[in-house]
């Protein structure tokens, strides 16, 4: 979103992520890579070059980091994107060190489907990339939080941000299991 509304929408965002971002820092579907820029100790990995991306890879359930590499990981408006989120997760899950958190944004489903056909002109997702197959318009709270508990996060934080249309998450890996749950996840 390179226009003066979707910038200002995505720097709600970070503005809204970045108190909750500890230690080094992992941006899944990073997109311009705003966030790991402001935050600055960190890397953006995407599957579409955005141009300012750290690391694109072709799918994000397969991330080029050993095992416990980052403290913090987010998805910020990008979750619905991604069409293998239960890989992805726990790939997340995976690089996370014991004790790590995962930050999400998302926006529910009935609000994202009239969001993107009011945004098409303007939203290079549908522009440059388009939509792909299992790509959904928004992820409601129960649908996320029901995937961070099967990819074996505890959800510490669940509130919504941006005049009630965005919901903020914050789920972390449980110290004691992070390695059991690691070592049961196929990579």
């Amino acid at each position: 979103m390179n226009d003066p509304l979707g910038k200002w929408l995505a720097d709600w965002r970070i503005r809204t992520v970045l108190p909750h971002v500890r230690g080094r820092l992992l941006d899944v579907g990073c997109g311009a890579n705003r966030l790991v820029r402001q935050y600055g100790n960190g890397v953006g990995v995407d599957v579409f070059n955005w141009g300012d991306v750290d690391v694109v890879v072709d799918d994000t359930a397969k991330l080029p980091f050993d095992d416990g590499t980052f403290d913090s990981a987010t998805i910020i408006a990008a979750l619905n994107h991604i069409p293998n989120r239960l890989d992805v997760l726990r790939e997340i899950r995976r690089v996370l060190r014991p004790g790590g958190r995962l930050i999400l944004t998302m926006i529910p489903p009935r609000i994202s489907t009239v969001w993107h056909v009011l945004r098409r002109p303007w939203d290079d997702d549908q522009k440059e990339r388009g939509m792909k197959e299992g790509e959904v318009y928004g992820l409601s709270r129960r649908q996320v939080e029901a995937l961070l508990r099967e990819a074996g996060f505890e959800v510490h934080l669940s509130r919504t941000f941006m005049l009630g249309i965005n919901r903020l998450t914050v789920a972390t890996l449980p110290a004691a299991s992070t390695a059991r749950a690691s070592a049961s996840v196929p990579v």
